[in-house]
């Protein structure tokens, strides 16, 4: 060990153990409707901008990842039915909501289990944060995506850690730190603070960041 490492920020790992906690985590809450739904109002700013970012779906295959029980990707279906819309997720208890004309997989968010430009775009709502290895999971998603397509992060704002309490395992990420990550990647990058509703001024808690490849 250096003179130096003590004082060190390690990266945390991912490690199989980790992981293998966090899937059996989500398996049991496949159970809690009330925290995890499968449904979600379509008026909420955090479907209206994922409509607005990618347009017109029809036609194009879309990347959900860490769907849940696939209540974004319903979202996305109900305008553009001729999407072909992949939700994405560790636990196979969620993945039992997501079904056809949904196309479920069950796949980790830092080994996305698809080709290189397989999507014409993605995205993650609340699903990165529990990522762990956070830069990996970023190049993953935008691995994935074709040249010219967009991805969307949607998820909390570190400044506000502690607000609730959460898995030892969550973490948050600044709105610079995620446009660093994503331009690594991707051309052109945004991001601003999203309330859920039109009428609500956004308290911080949420960023959404939108990403070009």
């Amino acid at each position: 060990m250096g003179l130096f490492d003590r004082f060190v920020k390690k990266k945390p790992e991912l490690t199989a153990d980790l992981r293998e906690r966090i899937r059996r985590s989500f398996e049991e809450a496949a159970a809690d409707e009330e925290h995890f739904p499968a449904t979600i109002d379509p008026r909420i700013l955090h479907v209206r901008v994922l409509l607005e970012t990618f347009g017109d779906l029809n036609g194009k295959r879309v990347l959900d990842a860490g769907c849940g029980k696939g209540r974004f990707a319903r979202a996305l279906l109900a305008e553009y039915p001729g999407a072909a819309l992949c939700g994405m997720d560790l636990a196979e208890a969620m993945l039992r909501h997501v079904r056809p004309p949904l196309w479920p997989v069950a796949g980790s968010l830092t080994e996305l289990p698809f080709a290189t430009a397989g999507f014409d775009a993605a995205y993650a709502t609340e699903s990165l944060e529990h990522a762990v290895e956070i830069e990996r999971a970023v190049a993953e998603l935008c691995r994935v995506v074709k040249p010219g397509g967009a991805i969307v992060v949607i998820d909390k704002n570190k400044d506000h850690w502690g607000r609730f309490e959460t898995p030892a395992w969550e973490r948050w990420f600044g709105q610079r730190e995620l446009e660093a990550m994503l331009r690594k990647h991707c051309r052109h990058v945004t991001s601003r603070p999203i309330s859920y509703w039109e009428d609500v001024d956004p308290d911080g808690l949420f960023l959404v960041w939108i990403a070009r490849k």
